[in-house]
């Protein structure tokens, strides 16, 4: 086994290039200097030159990034990460930090797989991260301490907020805000359509809604309203608003959106076994 790296060692790997880690690499990178300490491991080795070239940083395999960088973010997708464990666990010990985003995937099944000892943080990220808009929620394995959240709380807050939860959560926050992007992007898809089915044209239709999208958002940001009052003070009496939502409200679109989120939580569940 290699021997583990003393604490000094410093720099961030990126283990996987997929969406979520480009999303990831994006927004780190995006401050002052720290393309220098990152580097990117990619089994593809076309798609590691291509990050590499991109977002100015090194491309290196598995073993090379666990020896030059402390911190390993873990970004494979779920069916892949069993094996790239069982590549990483002779390269890494205690003195590294895994910080895995890999969807379902809970900490007690990375940290059986690498050495006794070797702090992991779960993480839950989302692909706004790319925008610097990202909710990325926390939880620590058996061997993380406080210090270690705080390190991947620092890290992750480069590209968005941060929330801290027991582990036992992450299924339903990867149902929330993990998937939660696909949601609003259909929602917008389907009244952009509304849009061009009403005569408007298409660009028109995406200005109009996009831009409601994210006056909405705000307003839920930083009102303090809850939503139902912000809906309240759209909808009068006998109006437009009254009658799509008695539609919305007909067809069962609250009720489906629930049961959508519940089954993205019993996938996240299956994913982790």
């Amino acid at each position: 086994m290699t021997s583990a790296p003393d604490q000094q060692l410093s720099g961030l790997a990126l283990v996987g290039g997929g969406k979520i880690g480009e999303a990831l690499l994006s927004g780190l990178t995006r401050r002052p200097g720290a393309a220098e300490g990152i580097v990117v491991v990619e089994r593809s080795a076309e798609r590691a030159a291509d990050l590499a070239q991109r977002y100015g940083v090194r491309a290196l395999d598995l073993a090379e990034a666990a020896a030059a960088c402390r911190v390993l973010l873990v970004a494979v997708k779920p069916q892949d990460v069993d094996a790239l464990l069982t590549s990483l666990a002779p390269h890494v010990g205690a003195g590294h930090l895994v910080v895995s985003v890999a969807a379902g995937v809970p900490t007690a099944r990375v940290e059986a797989a690498l050495p006794p000892g070797t702090p992991v943080v779960r993480v839950m990220p989302n692909t706004p991260a790319l925008v610097d808009e990202g909710m990325s929620v926390l939880s620590p394995g058996a061997h993380a301490t406080e210090a270690h959240l705080d390190e991947a709380e620092a890290l992750l807050s480069a590209v968005g907020q941060v929330r801290r939860v027991p582990e036992k959560q992450q299924d339903a926050v990867t149902a929330l805000s993990g998937s939660g992007p696909a949601y609003f992007f259909y929602l917008v898809e389907a009244m952009i359509d509304a849009g061009i089915l009403l005569g408007l044209p298409r660009a028109l239709a995406a200005d109009l809604i996009v831009q409601t999208a994210l006056g909405a958002a705000t307003m839920l940001r930083d009102s303090g309203e809850h939503p139902v009052q912000l809906r309240e003070a759209v909808t009068s009496p006998g109006g437009t608003t009254i009658a799509a939502i008695r539609e919305l409200e007909r067809h069962g679109v609250r009720a489906a959106l629930i049961a959508a989120i519940e089954a993205a939580h019993d996938r996240s569940v299956e994913l982790g076994r």
